[in-house]
């Protein structure tokens, strides 16, 4: 049966796969829809043209031509959204924490991205077509993130966006502290105190800025025409010094609002800033520091109540930070609430009256901003990637559904054919069992195969749900 389940795995890829189509230097034309441009508004009877990948026109129907030849989709009855951006998901990664150490900012998520991850095509289905994946929150200062584009069916190269800027994971709290994870009789790892996730911190930027002057020191004597001996190279300080320098963009997960003034005061003392702050639950405590010191916000919209430090959260907090000026996003950190998005959007609409196209760029233009992407996605205009979503309602009805996804001009969900796919599958599961059992040596079972219920293990730390089920976040 193990060699039954390989196959339909395989064939269901090669299936989702060939839903896709190129367009290549081809035209698309999304005709007589409902545009949400996250930027500039609303387009009743819109249409948007799509060539080589980018959007090339996009206003009133009867303002858009295509050249002949041209594929033609008619939305009409429809709402064409951008793609959804997730800034904090743990999708499609092989291994999420390397928790050993406190400090682990040599490793890296692009190094263990599972372009077979089931999820990406589930997420595709809900209209996400770019995500985040960070490294967990095991850590003071975690791993090096990656940004994929959700193209099911490729290869791990061709997900990962590799010219988009660098980013790192941070973590304050419960988390690196280890407050829920101590093996009995197992030694405690350092830090074990919220102080001394600080100090961690801390002494990684003073390491890394003694790093950096080594260097410098090495390069000055090369200049003046000496041979010295270069500094020990250090995966680990290599990375804390990017981070110094600004060429890597912290990303850190926080809850409790002195923390996240804790860390951006330690920050400023070296000269830096703390690019995006994530869960935030009681950002709308410190919002006004938070827009004072250039973070931005990457929130849960009404998760609270999962451990102690997660008591103090509202529903209001996307809109307070929002009124004081943060960009704000919101994110899935889970498989599950990633497929829903555009719901947990709408839910800001009734928690502090944010107007349709804030609530929108919560999940397309304002994460786009968080990962310095917003030239390239997060909205519907001329020049940008035609990341799209087509709904057949208003996306923040809880009775729509997207109906098509497409990640730069091609389609990679398309509800109709996924449909037939089912069918199909179906089909070949049935004679594939009937095939097995007519082989020689076939076993017949005589009772259904018993469920294996996996265990959670140390790569689910930042979750909040394991195999559907919610757990109580560590």
């Amino acid at each position: 049966m193990k060699r039954i389940h390989l196959i339909l795995c395989c064939l269901f890829m090669i299936a989702a796969a060939a839903t896709t189509f190129a367009q290549g230097s081809g035209e698309t034309l999304i005709s007589n829809a409902t545009i949400l441009t996250a930027s500039h508004g609303k387009i009743e009877n819109g249409s948007i043209l799509i060539r080589g990948g980018k959007i090339v026109a996009v206003g009133k129907a009867a303002e858009v031509k295509a050249g002949p030849g041209a594929k033609v989709i008619d939305a009409t009855g429809m709402f064409v959204t951008p793609g959804f951006v997730d800034s904090h998901s743990h999708t499609a990664l092989d291994s999420v924490n390397e928790g050993s150490l406190s400090v682990t900012a040599m490793v890296r998520m692009t190094d263990v991205v599972d372009d077979t991850d089931i999820n990406i095509y589930r997420q595709l289905a809900g209209g996400m077509t770019t995500i985040h994946p960070l490294h967990g929150s095991a850590n003071s200062i975690g791993g090096q993130n990656v940004v994929l584009k959700l193209k099911w069916g490729r290869s791990a190269e061709e997900l990962i966006l590799a010219d988009a800027p660098r980013t790192i994971k941070f973590a304050l709290g419960e988390n690196p502290k280890r407050s829920n994870f101590n093996a009995p009789g197992a030694q405690r790892r350092f830090p074990a105190t919220r102080m001394g996730v600080e100090e961690t911190i801390r002494e990684a930027f003073t390491q890394g800025r003694e790093y950096i002057q080594k260097w410098d020191a090495y390069e000055a004597a090369k200049k003046l025409g000496d041979n010295p001996m270069p500094p020990k190279k250090d995966l680990k300080l290599e990375a804390i010094a990017d981070v110094l320098k600004g060429k890597m963009d912290i990303h850190s997960h926080c809850y409790r609002a002195d923390e996240i003034l804790m860390l951006m005061r330690l920050c400023e003392e070296f000269g830096i800033r703390v690019h995006t702050l994530q869960h935030v639950l009681e950002g709308y405590k410190v919002a006004p520091e938070i827009a004072k010191h250039g973070a931005s916000a990457s929130i849960l919209p009404d998760w609270w109540g999962y451990k102690m430090e997660a008591y103090d959260a509202i529903p209001f907090n996307a809109a307070v930070m929002t009124r004081h000026g943060v960009v704000v996003s919101i994110h899935s950190d889970s498989n599950e609430h990633a497929r829903r998005f555009y719901q947990e959007a709408g839910k800001m609409m009734k928690y502090g009256d944010l107007t349709e196209e804030e609530a929108l760029r919560l999940i397309t233009l304002n994460p786009a901003i968080q990962l310095r992407l917003d030239k390239r996605i997060g909205s519907i205009d001329v020049g940008k990637d035609a990341d799209l979503v087509l709904f057949n309602g208003h996306p923040f009805s809880v009775y729509s559904r997207p109906e098509v996804t497409m990640i730069e001009g091609e389609v990679f969900f398309d509800r109709k054919k996924d449909l037939e796919m089912r069918d199909k599958i179906a089909k070949e599961k049935k004679e594939l069992i009937e095939r097995e059992k007519k082989l020689p040596g076939a076993v017949q079972p005589t009772q259904p195969a018993q469920m294996i219920i996996p265990t959670l293990t140390e790569d689910d730390l930042d979750g909040h749900f394991h195999d559907g089920k919610a757990i109580r976040k560590p």
